[in-house]
């Protein structure tokens, strides 16, 4: 069980991997997490990994062209809804995709500062992944999420009107372990 909130080290895909099947298996209908990092990060390892915890049909991919991907669940459980909020402007544009929020599971990559009005609370999840220890930000993408670099993962709750768009610095300031 992951407790919230909580600050975990996967230093590898396969164990970003681990962590969404773990996380996967704790979610239920009209669960909301947002997943923020930079581009390579393993927002979409993760997310792989929440798809297989919660028994859907895949392949989970990114769903960055078509805004938003749903997966049916196999064992009769709540679908994953896999939103890609990069292109987005404002939590109007996340509003007008129709989601589905109270009986799915929702994951918006890219949607910190989304979410107010929409939800009343969520869970803020930050990829944090090295920046030159094996090459730059110009290695962002698949070769940089492949490669076995740790990731720090941060999970946190987060209700509407708590500062949502800081939660970089709340979230840090909250992962000390204790639970919520």
């Amino acid at each position: 069980m992951i407790d919230v909130p909580s600050t975990i080290v996967c230093a590898t895909p396969d164990e970003m991997h681990d962590l969404g099947v773990e996380l996967g298996r704790m979610l239920h209908a009209g669960d909301l997490l947002v997943l923020t990092g930079p581009l390579g990060a393993g927002k979409t390892t993760l997310t792989r990994g929440i798809g297989e915890g919660l028994g859907v049909r895949g392949p989970v991919t990114s769903p960055t062209f078509v805004l938003a991907r749903t997966h049916p669940s196999l064992v009769g459980g709540a679908p994953l809804v896999h939103v890609d909020a990069y292109r987005l402007s404002d939590p109007l544009e996340l509003d007008d995709l129709d989601i589905d929020f109270e009986s799915s599971v929702v994951i918006v990559e890219w949607g910190r500062g989304m979410l107010e009005g929409i939800a009343e609370s969520w869970l803020d999840v930050e990829i944090e992944r090295p920046m030159g220890s094996a090459g730059s930000a110009a290695d962002a993408g698949t070769a940089a999420e492949e490669r076995d670099e740790p990731r720090t993962v941060r999970i946190a709750r987060v209700r509407a009107g708590d500062g949502a768009e800081n939660c970089a610095e709340n979230c840090a300031e909250n992962s000390s372990g204790a639970e919520e």
